[in-house]
């Protein structure tokens, strides 16, 4: 089923993109080949589509395949790498709830403890209507309103709010003033709120940044060296460029439209990194066996506590992924319940007008996000078959 969907989806791209810049040569195992070759006829079809550049990395055990395809800056027409960095956007969310979980791991909090008293404690008018638990925040079920429905209408509000330096209490305060009714919570609705939230919880309780927090739980114990938490690598040379359309004008995305998607800043990486991290975390590197359980459980739908739970590989167990992205990038990072198989995509787009020109655009964002899982799937079921 998995291979037939790619193939609908993407049938109707067949003009061959940019020649492919150089990268690892897949396994010389016929069936392995095979199975790569499944992803890069994807990969060829979202060039197809204008993209402005595709990079994946795909690990099993018996080897590991990496490719890039496009540019790296629209400008310069220099060639990307596989190994080059990327805005992951909210796959940060899913390292968020890494650092939570050790919190409840280290008995500072448990995951059904009400965190009113808290959120009232950040002194920015949030007043939760009924008690607010941990785990409804890693899941999106917290009722909290998304400050963006408030500041963010579309790109160019974005664009223009770049030099607001919002911090993640000033987001919280504007999200303090839209209604959080009692009928909304325990129902899944996705806010950034809620990881700004979370952000700051994880600052009271460990007396220090957030941006440490993440080196100091993930980044350096996983070795991610080219992981970053800081605005240090928004000039770096292999940093990928996203773009966005405004009133017909190309203007760059990247990493300031990424960390205005969260005042808490946004994470840059690389697939190599990104796969690391999901085998660390899947794993069981990072924290406890039973933190990690509790992690797994779906919550509402496929939504679990920092991840989404998927369908089954051929072990017949459930998969998990992180998703990130806004409108210039598109990030999936896909995992094997125990961490042995790895596959992440980014797709940087054609530049595409903003939601208020194009009301589709979201609509052809998410469908790019369905198309690269389900890419990954594919190869996934062949090398796990």
């Amino acid at each position: 089923m998995t291979a037939l969907l790619v193939v609908t989806v993407l049938a109707g791209c067949t003009s061959p993109g940019p020649s492919p810049s150089p990268s690892p040569s897949p396994s010389s195992s016929f069936g392995d080949a095979e199975a790569i070759a499944s992803l890069e006829y994807a990969m060829n079809a979202f060039m197809a589509q204008d993209a402005v550049a595709v990079l994946a990395q795909v690990r099993w055990p018996g080897g590991k395949w990496s490719k890039a395809y496009g540019v790296r800056d629209l400008d310069t027409r220099q060639p990307a790498q596989p190994q080059d960095r990327v805005p992951v956007s909210s796959v940060t969310k899913t390292m968020t709830a890494v650092s939570v979980l050790k919190l409840v791991d280290d008995g500072l909090i448990a995951l059904d403890d009400p965190v009113n008293g808290l959120l009232e404690g950040f002194a920015v008018g949030l007043k939760p209507p009924i008690p607010i638990t941990l785990r409804q925040l890693l899941s999106d079920t917290s009722g909290m309103p998304s400050y963006g429905d408030l500041m963010f209408r579309g790109v160019d509000d974005y664009v223009s709010g770049s030099n607001q330096g919002l911090t993640a209490l000033e987001a919280l305060r504007l999200a303090s003033t839209l209604p959080w009714e009692s009928r909304t919570v325990g129902l899944f609705q996705y806010s950034d709120s809620n990881n700004l939230a979370l952000g700051l919880i994880l600052e009271k309780f460990r007396g220090k940044s957030y941006e440490q927090i993440l080196r100091d739980d993930i980044i350096n114990p996983l070795g991610l060296s080219h992981t970053s938490v800081d605005g240090e690598v928004s000039d770096a040379a292999d940093l990928l460029k996203g773009y966005v359309s405004i009133e017909g004008k190309r203007v760059t995305g990247g990493t300031a439209l990424e960390r205005l998607g969260s005042p808490m800043p946004s994470v840059v990486s690389t697939m190599s990194d990104i796969n690391d991290f999901m085998a660390g975390l899947f794993g069981g590197r990072l924290i406890s066996a039973g933190a990690l359980v509790e992690m797994k459980k779906a919550v509402i739908g496929s939504f679990a506590l920092g991840v989404y739970k998927w369908s089954p590989d051929c072990s017949g167990a459930p998969r998990f992924f992180a998703r990130g992205g806004f409108l210039d990038f598109r990030t999936i990072a896909l995992s094997s319940s125990d961490g042995r198989y790895e596959a992440t995509m980014t797709v940087s787009p054609a530049p595409e007008p903003s939601p208020r020109e194009n009301p589709g655009t979201l609509y052809e964002r998410d469908l790019m996000s369905s198309q690269i899982l389900s890419a990954l799937m594919e190869v996934q079921d062949r090398l796990c078959g």
